[in-house]
């Protein structure tokens, strides 16, 4: 019989973080709903392989944008993770929590108790790292995270021409001072990818009472406005795995909402023209969806000392070596080893600009190396005033959700791309780089205009696949709010979303650690225990925020 406590849908950043806390003190059974199989083998564990498993059907979902009316028509990949772990299983192994200021704005949009002060303690439980800044960083969470090396020479150029441009430096953007540039942060741990599944599941999976079952989700069930269950396929069979509490949709910001429109939660009228009976009528769902995009700035090096010198057959076989038999070595890295939070103008309070460093020139999806040294930086705004929309193109389950980010509809996207550009190359100017800096390879010298930058822009613009905001949290008299404080969905009882859909606005940074953080606190709500102690600490603001953008 397939019954449980309770039903998670999702074995991702969230999912697996809740199987582990709902399963700790042993009181409870957890049935966790994953339809991808099992994330051993160096394709994912393997850090440097990181590009490989995000473009594969195996361990992706293969989403993609539809086309999108602003970037000349162009589909955007949406990769999610189907494996073991979700997208923790196959993203950038970048962490980063996201600015005070962020958790601080969802509660001023309704998500009470989700101020920085509630969720900085749940950040603290889930990480295992140094603290060096005494009670901002966790010590002994199951979630390890390390710094990079930095053994490049150009991660610590990129780091000081930051410097010489008159920005702040930080030891620690997860700390007090998110804003400046400093070390970037990884979810790797003795070589290897440091997922959830490693993290969370499979030491949850050890207790009697936990246990995954392999099947595709097709809906909730729902009997009086109450959810008992789960509707899986597995192997052509269709059956109920059975909820005796409830049940947690934690299926990522494209599949959340995608599971509660089957499950008859959702726009009544959009339901209605499918066929679907209403169970609730929740205008939210599938609204409010937001992704962070970036630009590759490219600049040749004029030194052999980048990445390029490895990218051939017998490089890349010494190095898959060396990670297979001692975990260390150039495989054992994300390769994102410096990074940048920066404010984009005077009278932006904090960060609006993020980068990622690293010493190549290379697209995220692995193609389109350049045919030299290189070095390039991510960089995006990270506040986009863009919204999108994941709707049903069917009633069948089966069905990939139409996906319509909507990306650059707002004209402010526009100014703030040019400005990432404009700032970048002013970063990659400063004397730091005078020893290594060749000629601009991405987007070229001769793009200057703003014509000229948006085409650019248009053309190339990528996205950093972090889609949230799906199943916006809000007050429950909210019309457009989908879940509540707690993450319970509005109108239905025994039922509750918890990933990144919730979130009310995306956060600086990637998503992964947020996203974490949240399955642990919705775990303290499932259970109704009572929250940790709120934080007395205050995020470091930059006194000149006012005047000056440095």
């Amino acid at each position: 019989m397939l019954e449980a406590d309770f039903v998670i849908i999702g074995s991702g950043s969230a999912g697996s973080a809740m199987a582990y806390r709902l399963s700790e003190d042993g009181k409870h059974s957890v049935i966790v709903i994953e339809h991808g199989g099992t994330d051993y083998g160096p394709l994912i564990q393997m850090p440097s392989a990181l590009s490989i498993p995000m473009n594969m059907r195996l361990y992706d979902w293969g989403f993609s944008s539809e086309p999108e009316p602003h970037l000349g028509g162009r589909k955007l990949a949406t990769p999610r993770g189907k494996v073991l772990g979700g997208s923790s299983s196959i993203n950038g192994m970048v962490y980063v929590r996201g600015h005070a200021c962020d958790f601080d704005h969802w509660e001023d949009q309704g998500a009470a108790g989700w101020g920085f002060a509630d969720v900085l303690p749940y950040f603290r439980r889930m990480e295992n790292t140094q603290d060096p800044e005494g009670g901002w960083r966790g010590t002994d969470g199951p979630l390890y995270v390390q710094r990079g090396q930095r053994a490049n020479p150009l991660y610590d150029v990129f780091i000081e021409a930051g410097r010489q441009a008159g920005f702040e430096t930080t030891a620690d953007y997860n700390g007090a001072k998110q804003e400046g540039f400093g070390p970037m942060e990884q979810t790797i741990h003795r070589g290897r990818r440091w997922s959830v599944a490693n993290a969370y599941l499979r030491p949850a999976l050890r207790r009697r009472n936990v246990r995954v079952v392999s099947a595709f989700a097709r809906k909730v069930m729902i009997e009086n406005q109450r959810a008992v269950g789960v509707e899986i396929e597995a192997r052509k069979k269709i059956q109920v795995v059975k909820a005796r509490r409830e049940v947690i949709v934690a299926a990522s910001a494209i599949n959340s909402p995608k599971i509660l429109l089957l499950s008859g939660i959702g726009p009544a009228a959009e339901l209605a023209a499918l066929g679907i009976d209403v169970v609730a009528d929740r205008p939210g769902v599938g609204r409010n969806l937001q992704d962070h995009l970036e630009l590759y700035i490219q600049q040749e090096s004029v030194k052999p000392i980048t990445l390029h010198s490895v990218l051939n057959p017998f490089s890349k076989a010494l190095i898959g070596a060396r990670w297979l038999f001692f975990k260390s070595g150039l495989g054992a890295t994300n390769h994102f080893e410096a990074a940048a939070f920066v404010r984009s103008a005077a009278g932006v309070p904090y960060p609006d600009i993020q980068y990622h460093f690293i010493p190549a020139a290379v697209r995220y999806d692995g193609k389109a190396a350049a045919k030299s040294h290189g070095f390039q930086a991510h960089v995006g705004p990270m506040r986009s005033k863009s919204r999108g929309t994941v709707a049903l193109r069917s009633p069948d389950a089966w069905d990939a959700p139409a996906i319509r980010f909507n990306y650059m509809s707002h004209p402010d996207d526009w100014s703030d791309f040019r400005h990432c550009i404009r700032i970048t190359r002013e970063i990659f100017s400063q004397p730091a780089f005078d020893e290594f800096r060749g000629r601009e390879i991405s987007p070229g010298g001769h793009v200057q205009s703003d014509a000229e930058l948006d085409d650019f822009i248009r053309a190339h613009v990528e996205s950093a696949y972090h889609p949230c905001g799906s199943c916006r949290m809000g007050r429950a008299d909210d019309p457009l709010a989908v879940v509540d404080p707690e993450c319970r969905v509005i109108g239905v009882e025994g039922l509750r979303v918890a990933d990144s859909s919730i979130f009310p606005r995306i956060t600086n940074g990637n998503l992964n650690a947020p996203s974490i953080m949240t399955g642990e606190k919705a775990a303290d709500h499932i259970l109704g225990r009572t929250p940790l102690p709120r934080s007395n600490l205050e995020p470091w603001i930059n006194p000149r925020w006012r005047e000056s953008d440095r």
